[in-house]
C-alpha cells in the first residue's frame, strides 16, 4: 500500500527517536513495568517503579514477596491487587522453570499470569531484540482505525492486519511512532488535525467526529 509507506517514512523523519516508553534496565524490570503498565499512564509507572526495583531486584524476589507488601508498593497503579498476583505467580514461574530468566520466545511468555501478546512483543523486541509482531496499545488501536487500516478494536485483529500492511523491518519501532504522533498530534478525543503532517493521506480529512 502506497499511503502506507509513505506514512511510515514521514513517522520516522518526525519521530526519529521514538522507542519505548517505560523505564527499565534489563527484562524482568520490563516485565514488571509492563504488567503494570495496563490502563494506567507511563508516568505514574515510571513514578512507582524506581523503589519498586530497588526493593524487589530478582525473580526470586518477587515470587516470594507478601501480596499486601507488594500492593503496597504499586498503591498508585491502578488494579494493584491483580497486579500484585500476576506479578508474584508469573515470577514464581520464572524461579520453577526458567531459572529465574525471563523466556525469549512468545509461546512461552504467554504461559505467564498478565503477560499478553503486547507484552510478549514488548519483551521481545526491548530486551532482546527478537522481532516477532506489532505490540498493540491503546494508541496504535486508536490510529489504525483513525487512518482506515483497521475497523475493528479488537488488538490481535489489529496486529495481524498491521502485520499484513507494514514490512517486518519497521516492527520493532512501529508502535512507539505512532504512540508519538498520537500524543503530540493525534490525540484524543480530539486531534490537531489542522497540525498534521499526515493530513492529506488520512481518509479523515474534513470529518470532525473523531474515532
Amino acid at each position: 500500500m502506497k499511503e502506507v509507506s509513505k506514512i511510515i517514512e514521514l513517522l520516522k523523519k518526525e519521530y526519529p527517536h521514538a522507542k519505548y516508553y517505560l523505564n527499565f534496565d534489563n527484562p524482568l524490570e520490563l516485565m514488571v513495568a509492563a504488567i503494570l503498565s495496563a490502563q494506567v499512564r507511563d508516568e505514574v509507572v515510571n513514578a512507582t517503579t524506581p523503589k519498586l526495583f530497588k526493593k524487589y531486584k530478582t525473580a526470586k524476589d518477587y515470587a516470594e514477596a507478601k501480596l499486601d507488601d507488594l500492593v503496597n508498593g504499586i498503591k498508585a497503579i491502578a488494579f494493584a491487587g491483580n497486579k500484585a498476583k500476576n506479578i508474584i505467580n508469573a515470577c514464581k514461574i520464572l524461579v520453577e522453570k526458567y531459572e529465574g530468566k525471563v523466556p525469549k520466545t512468545m509461546e512461552e511468555l504467554l504461559q505467564l499470569p498478565g503477560v499478553g501478546r503486547k507484552t510478549s512483543n514488548t519483551i521481545l523486541i526491548n530486551s532482546y531484540g527478537i522481532v516477532e509482531g506489532i505490540p498493540v496499545d491503546t494508541w496504535v488501536i486508536k490510529l489504525s482505525n483513525r487512518l482506515g487500516w483497521v475497523k475493528t478494536t479488537n488488538a490481535d485483529k489489529i496486529e495481524q492486519k498491521l502485520m499484513e500492511i507494514i514490512p517486518k523491518s519497521e516492527w520493532g519501532k512501529f508502535s512507539y511512532m505512532l504512540k508519538s504522533h498520537g500524543k503530540a498530534i493525534c490525540r484524543s478525543p480530539i486531534p490537531y488535525c489542522n497540525k498534521c503532517f499526515l493530513y492529506k493521506l488520512c481518509p479523515r480529512q474534513g470529518v470532525t467526529k473523531h474515532f
